[in-house]
């Protein structure tokens, strides 16, 4: 199936062909593990997820990375106040955000390089940049020479003056150009750092990216580089140039990243999420108001490239969702799924641009006929592609008892199979008005029941 991806650099959507046949390269910007996660930060990983899935699907290899960022003036200043090396920092928070990822259905990447364990590649490629005339060395910083690179700007369509203004730059007396960036700066007593031929010091933040993805991706061209929308600029404009220009003998003329991807901004109720605000969701506290799954299902439900607008009603209508879907999987328990791909026309959707709205509506028409049809057949092989739709999306992933149940190990539940134990005594002891009462009890709490061959098991009400 042709795919076709929207490329910001191009600013049109493309028929996506790799650079090898069969295999896709893919790198993902990653969290800086200085904080918990909010739901801006999860975006992007589930987005990319799907996309990861969908290209597994289609090709026989996906190498996929996704950076994390160990080394950052915001974990300087967490270490600092907290009195503890960086590492502690940076491994607490790696730790919630693997953490909040999983409960997202979003798995590890292939590839989890960091900061810290690139060092000496860092360096390398900043030599490089030296040698080849795009970079220079000033009072103990290294800075990358804008103008050596023409084509600066392409990516993000800014002009001059407006690159300037976007990136706030400190226009230091030691730069040639006011948009020269750092590559390379030295850290004072007390901040981390390394051992450099240009003294003691710390890498800047854009050089890291292009680090890690010459050390393992390699040097030639990367298939799809993504990221949320507030990279482009300056980050992803910073990476093009360093790439390019350190890699311009090995590139043969081609572009460093052949399709770039990048994610809209999530707003609350209709406003930017901000510290300012006090509206900023942390991941791990929305966990408590709704699964996992239906997290993920909500930030699925607008296109990945346009503003998603999260709110309490939209976190309670992807619940009910997948209360739809998973009941129509309900109805099929014992009906032995068909192996079959999802539909056609689901996989035309998320060829389209990764166009996942349009995914989920298919996705619940196979929902509809589910619950519509007859035929012992029809009904194993709608079990089958919707099974298969719903793994493509990371969705549909539980068993339908354990999802109406929750989680069988919280207090809740402990509490509600303690009930079904009373009322089974009050059954033996045939006294109907207690085990009535218990089961009426349980409904009030949205907790029904249904008694089968002897044995009784409990689900949430849609």
């Amino acid at each position: 199936m042709d795919i076709y991806l929207h490329n910001t650099l191009s600013r049109t959507k493309e028929k996506f062909v790799p650079v090898q046949a069969g295999r896709v390269t893919m790198y993902v910007c990653g969290p800086t593990v200085y904080n918990f996660a909010h739901i801006g930060n999860a975006r992007p990983a589930v987005v990319f997820d799907v996309l990861r899935r969908f290209l597994a699907s289609e090709y026989a290899e996906v190498v996929y990375v996704r950076n994390v960022t160990d080394v950052d003036d915001k974990i300087n200043a967490a270490a600092k106040a907290e009195g503890v090396p960086i590492g502690v920092i940076t491994e607490r928070y790696l730790a919630a955000y693997h953490a909040d990822m999983q409960a997202l259905g979003v798995p590890p990447p292939g590839i989890e390089p960091k900061v810290t364990g690139h060092i000496p590649q860092i360096i390398e490629m900043i030599q490089r940049l030296i040698a080849n005339g795009h970079a220079y060395e000033a009072e103990s910083h290294v800075l990358f020479n804008v103008p050596s690179y023409p084509d600066y700007g392409r990516l993000s369509g800014r002009n001059r003056d407006e690159m300037i203004a976007g990136a706030r730059v400190d226009v230091a007396p030691y730069k040639r150009d006011a948009a020269d960036f750092v590559l390379w700066k030295p850290s004072p007593e007390g901040v981390p750092g390394w051992d450099s031929p240009w003294g003691f010091g710390r890498p800047g933040w854009h050089i890291e990216c292009s680090a890690m993805i010459d050390a393992n991706l390699g040097s030639g061209p990367v298939d799809i580089h993504g990221g949320g929308h507030d990279l482009i600029f300056p980050h992803h404009e910073n990476e093009i140039a360093q790439s390019t220009c350190a890699n311009s003998g090995r590139l043969g003329g081609q572009p460093f990243c052949r399709y770039w991807m990048h994610n809209g901004f999530v707003n609350v109720d209709a406003e930017k999420m901000s510290k300012s605000l006090g509206n900023v969701l942390l991941v791990r506290d929305l966990r408590d108001q709704a699964p996992g799954e239906a997290i993920r299902l909500a930030l699925l439900s607008a296109h990945y490239r346009q503003p998603l607008d999260w709110s309490d009603v939209g976190l309670r209508d992807a619940k009910a969702q997948l209360d739809r879907l998973y009941r129509a999987l309900e109805t099929l328990q014992d009906v032995q799924a068909a192996d079959l791909p999802a539909p056609d026309s689901f996989r035309a959707a998320l060829a389209d641009d990764l166009n996942t709205p349009k995914a989920l509506a298919e996705l619940h028409a196979l929902a509809n006929a589910v619950n519509k049809a007859i035929d012992p057949d029809e009904r194993g092989r709608l079990k089958g592609q919707m099974l298969a739709a719903g793994k493509l999306l990371g969705l549909l992933e539980q068993n339908p008892v354990s999802w109406f149940k929750g989680d069988e190990d919280s207090g809740e539940a402990v509490e509600i199979e303690a009930a079904i134990e009373r009322r089974k005594a009050a059954r033996a002891a045939k006294n109907w008005a207690e085990s009535d009462r218990i089961r009426d009890e349980l409904a009030a709490r949205g907790i029904l029941l249904e008694d089968k061959a002897g044995i009784t098991t409990w689900r949430r009400a849609p």
